[in-house]
């Protein structure tokens, strides 16, 4: 009710200031009638369109300035670089044009603003003119496309002989599982109509299916550096999309049908936060949340890098909060974290739900058939 009273005071407010400004108007003695403008307003815009384009200018320059330590770092994946490369040459490209445009946009504006005994020249068409600014940015953006398409198609390869490592990124409202193939490196079936909340296969998994067994599933990713990772998506409910800033990855996640990604990680967590960029931004975060834990704003726990997995859909009220820490690490440190999880086997099927003695054997046997 409140902010209701307060819309209701505004555009009160706002409707008397207009009729002040009426009244205003009509008690000019000296006003004009005529709706024509005259040199002065010609020249008043004129010099505005100077100052606009100036402040447009400023206000870059600034941003730049204040705000250039937000952008992200070095890509962490082999792929960024390129990624980061066409990024780079099409904002330059874009600056460069929007630099020029603008200048002479404001400039003739001003040059050729209306004055009383000047005639505009009007003539149809400049055959030269318009094919010149045709041809230029159909070669440029031709150019930007073939590049990107090349870059795309590189970037979604998937060589079956670099043994990628299999992951199953799973999204729901409003948080991310992993699943891991195990040591077949199969995922096993999986399928919404099977989840089982009483038995916490919460996945979907075909318990039927020999590949699901040493499956692992966590909330926290954990990638070994150097090796090409093969991510395949699904969702159970809306649109998601897995967004990996750091890495350069996204891809949507959508219910009803599985997507993929491939990237291989190239900076470890720990190397990453070793950075001098990274640790700047990091000192600049934890002085802002000091500040703001001093004004009872904020906690003033002091926040650590870590790459991170996001959701860049907007897929309900919790989507902020839609993320999961992921830890890039060596080979060693990766198959130590791995030799600590649990497998879907143990976790839901038990150990005994497999009556033959070696279930890996059997699973690595059928493998080759699939």
């Amino acid at each position: 009710m409140t902010t209701v009273l307060i819309l209701a005071v505004l555009i009160l407010v706002a409707i008397a200031i207009w009729q002040m400004t009426k009244i205003f108007e009509l008690s000019q003695l000296k006003a004009e009638s005529s709706q024509i403008a005259n040199d002065s307003d010609n020249n008043t815009n004129g010099y505005l369109l100077f100052a606009f384009l100036i402040f447009i200018y400023g206000i870059t320059i600034f941003s730049f300035w204040k705000y250039g330590n937000t952008l992200l770092p070095e890509a962490a994946s082999e792929h960024g670089e390129e990624y980061d490369s066409l990024m780079l040459v099409s904002m330059i490209i874009i600056f460069f044009v929007q630099t020029i445009t603008q200048a002479l946009l404001h400039y003739f504006g001003y040059k050729y603003r209306g004055k009383e005994g000047k005639k505009a020249l009007f003539y149809a068409d400049n055959d030269r003119l318009e094919f010149i600014w045709t041809i230029i940015p159909v070669i440029v953006l031709a150019g930007l496309i073939l590049w990107g398409l090349y870059a795309w198609t590189n970037i979604m390869s998937i060589d079956e002989e670099d043994d990628p490592l299999i992951v199953e990124l799973y999204g729901q409202q409003f948080n991310w599982t992993a699943r891991y193939a195990g040591e077949d490196n199969v995922l096993g079936l999986a399928n919404v109509r099977m989840i089982d909340i009483n038995k916490a296969n919460i996945l979907g998994i075909d318990e039927s299916d020999t590949y699901a067994a040493d499956d692992i599933i966590v909330k926290e990713l954990h990638l070994p550096v150097g090796r090409k990772v093969n991510f395949k998506i699904r969702s159970q409910d809306v649109l998601h999309s897995v967004f990996m800033p750091h890495f350069r990855a996204q891809m949507n996640a959508v219910p009803g049908m599985i997507t993929q990604f491939s990237f291989t990680p190239t900076i470890t967590t720990a190397e990453m936060r070793q950075k001098s960029e990274i640790i700047e931004k990091v000192k600049n975060i934890n002085d802002i949340r000091k500040e703001r834990a001093a004004n009872g704003e904020d906690n003033s726990d002091p926040w650590e890098f870590d790459y991170v997995l996001l959701c860049n859909k907007i897929c309900g009220k919790s989507h902020y909060n839609m993320q999961m820490k992921i830890i890039v690490e060596s080979q060693e440190d990766y198959q130590a974290w791995m030799a600590d999880q649990k497998t879907f086997k143990e976790n839901v099927m038990g150990d005994d739900s497999e009556s033959e003695p070696d279930m890996a054997e059997t699973a690595s046997t059928e493998a080759q058939g699939r």
